[in-house]
């Protein structure tokens, strides 16, 4: 353990998580406080915000994963002192990540329902679903420029004003939410259409606050000119596409993965869905955390390959990997003593309440293979194999779609058994992810 515990690479690993994390914490609370705000209304609210904001995360998780390939790039070409190409590559980003963001808003604008059919939305709750769509489509406008400026910002390891981009959105949602669901300050009680307009307008404010903070900041040297952005070329985004599709298509697989147990627990019954929205809200806490973890592994990562220092990827994955753990450990131990006080802050149906230690237990368990996944993943990108993680995903989905259907339609288990199912893939993967960054360590005889 002493061999593998290298704490420079620690303070390294923490300094561009931490304010990420804070950040990320932060935006998480205050969409706890907006679930408990929707669970107020209904447990029917919370499952239709539940089935309208799955698809739309995924559609936003897709576009900052093909961003992947844009850090990686970056980062190596900055590990390597190419810092004249490193700003080509991120000029060509800001211009391009925009034509994206457009097209998925006027889908979700436009045509939420078609993803919501196929999803099989109970209809008592699909119009909830089609409301809370229109309304939080409008963050799809800003996300080009976002995932741009958050790729930017970490491979500069300047990550310090996503603190503050935190701070002001997650305040100014709360406060909106308050106001825009229940009816306080003179807004109209919008329920769950102004939980998603709360959102859409606090995105907008600590957006400009980012915004404001890279065009003005002199300390980041790869920050690509406006003039550069405009004549900027399609080719270096083509590049990061093609490193970055792979971890897209491991992302969509994996929501796909979601997406199919939402169907599941939807053919189970409305409050299956409801409660699962509840429970992966909660573990959403613990998940941006380590998250926050990976970010900082894919670039340094990045870094040391660029540098020729593939031994240095091996101490950056497992220093992340045993800070993963450790906070893995911490929500393990907050969920077993606080179950009921936690699914108690987001509804009072006590059938759900007296369930909520196994189902604590359940993801606190899940969220170490899933953590290890996290780290591995990006470390294996880091070296320059973003194939390898959509290898494991891609069998991961078919082994929860298949499962999962034969356990409700055939077997017609109930929502614990789909639980367990997800930490069965988690683990299973981790153990191959683990094998596979065995063997790049193995292969430089280090």
């Amino acid at each position: 353990m002493k061999q593998i515990i290298n704490i420079n690479y620690i303070k390294k690993i923490l300094m561009i998580a931490v304010p990420i994390m804070l950040s990320n914490l932060i935006s998480q609370l205050q969409m706890l406080i907006d679930r408990i705000f929707i669970g107020r209304l209904s447990l029917e609210s919370m499952s239709a915000v539940g089935n309208a904001s799955t698809p739309m995360w995924t559609s936003m998780s897709v576009m900052f994963s093909l961003t992947t390939g844009a850090t990686i790039l970056v980062s190596q070409a900055y590990g390597a002192g190419e810092n004249e190409r490193g700003r080509r590559i991120l000029a060509s980003l800001f211009k391009y990540n925009n034509v994206m963001g457009f097209v998925l808003f006027l889908f979700w604008f436009f045509y939420p329902q078609l993803a919501f059919s196929l999803m099989g939305v109970d209809k008592s709750i699909i119009g909830m679903s089609i409301d809370y769509a229109r309304y939080f489509a409008p963050i799809f406008l800003l996300q080009g420029v976002g995932v741009s400026i958050s790729c930017l910002l970490s491979v500069s390891q300047r990550t310090q004003i996503m603190l503050w981009y935190g701070v002001s959105r997650s305040l100014a949602n709360v406060v909106l939410d308050y106001a825009m669901i229940f009816g306080h300050f003179g807004f109209p009680a919008m329920g769950v259409k102004g939980a998603a307009l709360a959102t859409t307008i606090a995105e907008l404010l600590g957006d400009m606050i980012v915004f404001i903070y890279v065009i003005k900041s002199k300390e980041l040297i790869l920050k690509p000119g406006l003039s550069e952005i405009i004549s900027s070329k399609f080719r270096p985004y083509v590049e990061t596409i093609r490193l970055g599709a792979p971890a897209a298509c491991e992302e969509f697989a994996w929501n796909m993965g979601n997406l199919y147990l939402i169907v599941m627990l939807n053919r189970i019954s409305v409050e299956a869905a409801g409660i699962h929205s509840i429970i992966f809200g909660v573990e959403l806490i613990a998940v941006v955390v380590v998250e926050s973890i990976a970010t900082a592994t894919l670039t340094l990562s990045g870094f040391e390959t660029g540098s020729s220092n593939v031994k240095g990827v091996w101490y950056v994955v497992m220093n992340s990997a045993i800070l993963s753990w450790a906070i893995s450990l911490f929500n393990l131990i907050i969920f077993l003593l606080f179950p009921t006080q936690i699914l108690g802050l987001f509804t009072k149906d006590e059938a759900v309440i007296a369930s909520a230690g196994l189902y604590l237990l359940i993801v606190g368990i899940d969220l170490f293979p899933k953590g290890g996944n996290m780290t591995f993943g990006s470390g294996i990108r880091g070296y320059g194999d973003p194939g390898w993680m959509l290898k494991t995903q891609l069998f991961g989905t078919a082994f929860v779609i298949i499962f999962s259907t034969v356990l409700v339609m055939v077997l017609h288990k109930g929502i614990i058994s789909i639980f367990c199912l997800v930490v069965a893939d988690e683990t299973i993967r981790f153990f191959i992810n683990g094998w596979k960054l065995h063997q790049i360590k193995k292969c430089h005889g280090d």
